[in-house]
């Protein structure tokens, strides 16, 4: 296949899913890496995909302003960015190769322990865990944000037995991974990835991220979630092994 038809079929198939995570499938966003590494360097579809993340970032913060936990942010937004500025080491240290495995690995770990969740087994953290836990597990969900944009498993384990109310626990996560999403812009800056190119690709992703928001808003009362997200993670459980696969024979 052309590489050029390979990227942008990957590109718009990863931006469309991330919008429909953002338009109210929640979780199958991290499916978006997976799909963009398919067709380009992983480093440089995460660079490609991030400002459209915060653009779709600014608007759930709009929506949910008003509704958020202070006390969670203040606990995991500094492991946070320690973790972001270990996934940039990283990155920067380590060859394309490395980066790819790493990506089919988290992408295989995030799917696997989604589908336990969703059968009704969810591993959580008791409610009253101290504050110094919450701080590592934002480290590990800065990591995993900056290498493969899937930062939500770690920040779930210690956020949802705190049983916030609805729309304090959307607005905080809203809140936490826009805060994020900004964090990891110096690093892919560092990484040389914000070039003319990537930014034009970025450009043209655009509509549909924006079109895919508004899918995914509509198709959020339509569809069967139970048997959707099933699909979803399984589907990220066979991109990630074929991603380790690769990295291992490349």
């Amino acid at each position: 296949m052309n590489p050029d038809y390979l990227y942008y079929g990957c590109a718009i198939v990863a931006v469309f899913v991330a919008g429909l995570a953002k338009g109210g499938f929640a979780g199958v966003g991290a499916l978006a890496m997976p799909i963009m590494a398919l067709g380009v360097d992983p480093v440089r579809g995460a660079a490609i995909l991030l400002p459209i993340l915060i653009l779709q970032d600014a608007v759930s913060v709009w929506v949910y302003r008003r509704t958020w936990d202070g006390s969670i942010l203040k606990v995991m937004l500094p492991g946070a960015a320690v973790g972001i500025g270990m996934g940039w080491l990283f990155a920067a240290q380590v060859s394309e190769t490395a980066v790819l495995g790493v990506l089919g690995a988290i992408s295989i770990l995030f799917g696997l322990q989604r589908l336990w969740v969703e059968r009704g087994n969810a591993v959580l953290l008791p409610s009253d865990s101290p504050g110094w836990i919450g701080f590592l597990f934002g480290i590990a969900s800065g990591f995993t944000s900056q290498i493969a944009h899937a930062g939500s498993p770690p920040f779930q384990m210690w956020v949802l037995p705190k049983r916030l109310p609805r729309d304090m626990l959307v607005g905080t996560t809203a809140l936490a991974f826009a805060a994020m999403n900004w964090m990891k812009m110096p690093a892919y800056a560092a990484l040389g990835q914000f070039t003319r190119a990537n930014l034009m690709a970025t450009a043209f992703l655009v509509p549909v991220a924006v079109v895919s928001t508004l899918a995914g808003v509509a198709l959020v009362r339509r569809v069967d979630p139970a048997r959707f997200y099933t699909l979803i993670y399984g589907l990220m459980v066979l991109l990630g092994i074929k991603l380790v696969l690769d990295a291992l024979m490349a």
